[in-house]
């Protein structure tokens, strides 16, 4: 009897990990299961998002100031496409949220402030490529073709489309552009998918903040996800991600803004018709030291077609 690949998943199933590539983040701190997942060449996945959030947190975490509430109510579009590089699977992803945010701040003078801010956030691009484990292949012969162990490499640009207003501290726009190279690692067992990313963020100056010049040093990513995938089709995971660093300093004095922070989450992922699939994601911090303590939910529908 010839020897079945995929003896776990069938063929929807497999469908369904395709359907889980698109997802968006909340600001920098990236909650992202199956970035480097194996899917056929020449897919296509649109999604549209909605994300709330609640608490303690920045636009950008790098505004020197504290105790800063929020409530956030985000739509996200994305869109990913997967081709074929040098015969290794790569892929593009472009993702432009909407925001409306309101809420109050305590300045460092003892001031507290309150505003509504709405308007085009920083669009993001990664782009990737999956070196080791992942061969570009056609949707025929990637039915064929079974998921060990996946080395993969990208570049997340933000690009400063939001809106940003060059005399308030608190903005949806961060007024720079940041770049993270990233590694990730993703590898199967029977019904589980574990995974595991590291990356840098970089950023330029933001040389508009109240009439001065802002920095920030780079920032340490660290993502963990365990994924269990249902014979009914249905995906649940576990997402956990560490940021440290980023120091910021304004017109060249340092300030007390390092960052380390901890949060954890869950995602749920079904199918709804054929290539179509909806997905819910829950984080929450397990530990911080400077602001970013929030929790948040996100709920998106994605469409994938070849």
């Amino acid at each position: 009897m010839p020897k079945k690949v995929f003896p776990i998943l069938s063929k929807r199933h497999r469908f369904v990990v395709v359907l889980s590539l698109i997802s968006f983040s909340i600001y920098s701190q990236d909650l992202e299961p199956r970035v480097y997942a194996n899917v056929a060449k020449d897919l296509n996945v649109v999604a549209v998002g909605y994300g709330f959030m609640d608490g303690n947190v920045l636009t950008d975490p790098s505004l020197p100031v504290k105790d800063f509430t929020i409530k956030s109510h985000s739509l996200v579009g994305s869109y990913i496409r997967t081709f074929g590089l040098a015969n290794k699977l790569a892929r593009v992803q472009v993702s432009l949220p909407y925001t409306f945010m309101d809420g109050s701040l305590t300045a460092t003078n003892g001031a507290v402030l309150t505003g509504t801010r709405s308007g085009l956030a920083d669009m993001k691009v990664r782009l990737g490529i999956n070196l080791l484990g992942s061969p570009a292949l056609d949707k025929k012969d990637f039915k064929d073709f079974e998921q060990k162990t996946i080395l993969g490499v990208s570049l997340v640009t933000s690009i400063p489309t939001g809106k940003y207003y060059d005399d308030k501290k608190i903005n949806i726009g961060t007024n720079r552009w940041a770049f993270k190279p990233e590694i990730g690692v993703s590898r199967r067992f029977s019904h589980f998918y574990a995974e595991a990313y590291g990356g840098i963020w970089f950023y330029t100056n933001n040389n508009d903040f109240l009439g001065k010049k802002l920095e920030q040093k780079h920032t340490y990513s660290l993502q963990g996800h365990a994924s269990y995938y249902f014979k009914n089709n249905m995906w649940i995971g576990f997402n956990t991600n560490w940021f440290f660093g980023g120091k910021t300093i304004t017109d060249g004095v340092s300030d007390d803004s390092e960052i380390d922070n901890w949060r954890v989450g869950g995602t749920f992922a079904a199918p709804v018709a054929k290539g179509q699939s909806v997905k819910l994601q829950y984080h929450v911090g397990a530990y911080t030291n400077n602001g970013l303590n929030y929790y948040a939910l996100t709920l998106s529908y994605q469409y994938s077609f070849f």
